[in-house]
């Protein structure tokens, strides 16, 4: 009750104060959430007209109803938190975890089988092995190597070759062999440039061979008399021709080491005292000298290659032509160890072809011998132009 009243005042009730009604502020829209909110909005308004027709009213909507929106809205952020983290849970996961194991069939695809016989023809080919060789022997040696101190060790490995062959043409086959034997190396170094110089040849001898023997019948016998690195048997032995290689050093399989002016491990005989002969060699039908007469007693090689020979045999010789003084001279000594001259070819601008036929002789004693085997000099020593 008020302590006085006043006529004509009327004193109200003590004024309430008014709620703090906060305006809802709309949250700032991040390029990658601001389809998430516009998307929650249209939630939330759909939810609340669907309340209105029904008639269930959210409690407080005057007053009340902006909390709840607050609330609701930090549960979405909530929301939003919690899928946020389970992504990258998953993430992480799906980073750390191991892949899969390959099932047995995708791990294990089959190759087509090869059978022996295309292996075997496919370490034969001649070609095939020339290559790996010559690229593993370039790659060997000029890996690391400037283009300048390439060029300077090809020179420096020509110089070397010539040296080596000057010193195979001047000296005895004994000797070749004893230095090849104390040093292989040697071998290896004269063979890597005589390659060189081939590679610059219009023809190779060899090859010459290969493709005129490849038409021989099967079964057929070759001994390779100075075979370098066996390029004949190679190429043959893959077309059932038996190709015998023999040289100074064997590097690799298919080369016998022997001298071939020595006495060669193969059977035969040079007759009897007193009667013509052609021997008793049942083996070898065909006997080739491809530019291998280099020593100072050449000649013993012909008379080796006479004795391993089967009766009419055949002995093809190639020979660089400058180093003929003579074609008659040298075909006559052919013919008097006991050989046919068939044919000469001399079209090539570098070598010269011969092919003689194995004849009956008569026995020849260590004197007529001698005699035929001091004749070396009519071939000249190979001599290369110095640089």
């Amino acid at each position: 009750m008020p302590l006085f009243d006043v006529p004509g005042w009327s004193v109200p009730a003590d004024p309430l104060p008014e709620p703090n009604v906060r305006k809802r502020k709309r949250p700032t829209s991040d390029t990658g959430l601001e389809s998430h909110s516009r998307t929650h909005s249209a939630d939330f308004n759909f939810e609340k007209l669907v309340k209105k027709l029904t008639g269930k009213r959210d409690e407080g909507d005057s007053d009340g109803s902006k909390p709840s929106t607050d609330s609701s809205h930090s549960k979405s952020k909530k929301r939003r938190k919690e899928q946020t983290r389970t992504s990258l849970n998953v993430d992480k996961r799906m980073i750390s975890s191991p892949l899969p194991l390959m099932k047995a069939s995708d791990r294990t695809t089959k190759k087509p089988k090869r059978n022996h016989d295309s292996l075997l023809h496919e370490s034969e080919d001649p070609k095939k092995l020339s290559q790996t060789e010559q690229s593993n022997h370039d790659s060997d040696n000029t890996s690391g190597l400037t283009a300048m101190q390439k060029g300077m060790k090809q020179k420096l490995e020509g110089a070397r070759f010539r040296l080596l062959n000057q010193t195979l043409y001047e000296s005895k086959s004994e000797d070749a062999h004893r230095m090849m034997q104390d040093d292989p190396t040697v071998y290896t170094e004269y063979h890597n440039g005589f390659r060189q110089q081939a590679s610059s040849w219009p023809t190779n001898p060899a090859d010459h061979y290969t493709e005129t023997l490849s038409t021989y019948p099967t079964k057929t016998i070759v001994a390779d008399l100075g075979c370098g690195d066996a390029a004949i048997a190679r190429a043959l032995t893959s077309q059932g021709l038996s190709v015998l290689s023999f040289d100074l050093v064997s590097i690799n399989p298919y080369v016998v080491e022997a001298d071939i002016c020595g006495t060669l491990p193969l059977p035969g005989s040079e007759g009897t005292d007193g009667s013509s002969s052609d021997g008793e060699a049942h083996i070898v039908d065909v006997a080739v000298f491809s530019l291998s007469l280099m020593s100072t007693n050449w000649p013993q090689s012909i008379r080796e290659a006479w004795r391993i020979l089967k009766p009419h045999g055949e002995l093809k010789i190639a020979e660089v032509t400058s180093r003929f003084r003579s074609l008659e001279e040298f075909v006559s000594l052919v013919s008097s160890v006991g050989f046919k001259l068939k044919s000469k070819d001399h079209r090539n601008t570098h070598f010269t072809f011969f092919e003689f036929k194995k004849v009956p002789r008569k026995y020849k004693s260590s004197k007529e011998w001698d005699a035929i085997l001091s004749k070396a000099d009519i071939l000249k020593p190979c001599e290369y132009k110095r640089r």
